[in-house]
């Protein structure tokens, strides 16, 4: 039960932080008219930052070393955007599928692989164990 409620919080801050990214470029790119990598960027390391806070203190209720734990994200998202770029990339030129569904297809995959990377190997050794969790 506990590893099923801890699931629904990370999905829950995920959709949170998948708004926050599109917000952001929304607003970067079609208000400010700044470059499209600086507005795909920018909401990327904010919708990173949000989602890495809230499940490290309440869905994996780590007290671990925090700047070890955003390193072990930095590489996971150092290795995830350029291959997602790349599988997008493919799945519209190639395939010739749609973009939306090409972007959801991504925005799985990166669901799916971060919730098992971050709780077991940027959390899994340091779960519950912050003050709440007690």
């Amino acid at each position: 039960m506990k590893e099923t409620l801890r699931f629904l919080k990370f999905t829950f801050f995920s959709i949170s932080a998948g708004l926050i990214e599109i917000l952001t470029f929304t607003l970067m790119n079609e208000i400010l008219h700044a470059p499209y990598w600086v507005s795909y960027l920018t909401g990327l390391v904010l919708s990173v930052l949000w989602n890495f806070t809230l499940n490290r203190k309440f869905t994996f209720q780590s007290a671990g070393n925090i700047p070890e734990a955003m390193l072990k994200v930095a590489l996971y998202y150092l290795v995830f955007t350029p291959l997602s770029t790349f599988l997008e990339h493919w799945m519209t030129a190639t395939l010739g599928l749609n973009e939306y569904l090409a972007t959801a297809i991504n925005m799985i995959l990166n669901f799916s692989t971060e919730f098992l990377y971050q709780r077991f190997f940027v959390f899994g050794k340091t779960i519950d164990t912050n003050k709440s969790a007690e």
